[in-house]
């Protein structure tokens, strides 16, 4: 996978984006900790995982982008992350990508070439498709039967790719739950401090219960 730029260690430090020879050793092996449990959740296979906030401003964006990166560590693998929060895209101006299409444009046009909406992000191995055009009807694009083909299509052309979706929180709207059904895991994203366990209870009820792989505390 060929990288058209690079981001410095400065970069990554200045975004809060973790990589193997970083000076904050504590979040990085706290990264590599939880995808060695999503591994052997997943038996070494490669698998889709949405994430997703219990509230706006719990750091759902800061989690995917970062583990999406620590699978990216292993030279043999390969990590794309979508950015599916199509009210509030963040991924692409945090790695400062100028994205011409996206995931929406994609799902819009049955002719659209897959290739043009995945983007290097100036991190070995980790590729970003963004959100696209923004639009207000997210769950009808999440719905079709567009996007179950297009989760399959990324999937099958890179065996060895992790991928990540960064969703918008599960109390402000049905995306991450219906990208779950599609996906195989779940992850709840819950801001230290900032909400209380019923609500922390009552958000990772909205998941299946069975591609549910717990809650992570932010913060």
């Amino acid at each position: 996978m060929q990288e058209p730029r690079r981001l410095t260690p400065d970069d990554l430090d200045e975004r809060r984006i973790i990589y193997p020879e970083s000076r904050n050793r504590d979040l990085v092996n706290r990264f590599r900790h939880l995808r060695t449990k999503l591994l052997e959740l997943s038996g070494g296979n490669n698998f889709t995982l949405v994430v997703s906030g219990a509230k706006e401003g719990a750091g759902a964006s800061f989690m995917a982008l970062n583990l999406a990166a620590a699978f990216a560590f292993d030279q043999s693998k390969t990590a794309l992350i979508i950015d599916c929060n199509l009210r509030h895209p963040t991924l692409h101006s945090q790695l400062d990508l100028a994205a011409e299409a996206g995931l929406t444009d994609f799902l819009e046009d049955s002719d659209y070439d897959i290739g043009k909406i995945i983007y290097p992000t100036g991190i070995p191995r980790l590729r970003l498709v963004p959100a696209g055009s923004r639009r207000e009807n997210a769950a009808e694009f999440f719905t079709s039967f567009r996007m179950k083909q297009f989760l399959l299509a990324i999937r099958r052309r890179y065996p060895d790719r992790f991928i990540v979706l960064d969703t918008a929180p599960i109390s402000d709207s049905p995306d991450a739950r219906i990208l779950g059904d599609l996906c195989d895991y779940s992850m709840l994203v819950v801001p230290h401090g900032q909400i209380t366990a019923a609500a922390v209870d009552n958000a990772a009820q909205a998941f299946d219960p069975e591609k549910f792989v717990g809650a992570v505390i932010n913060g």
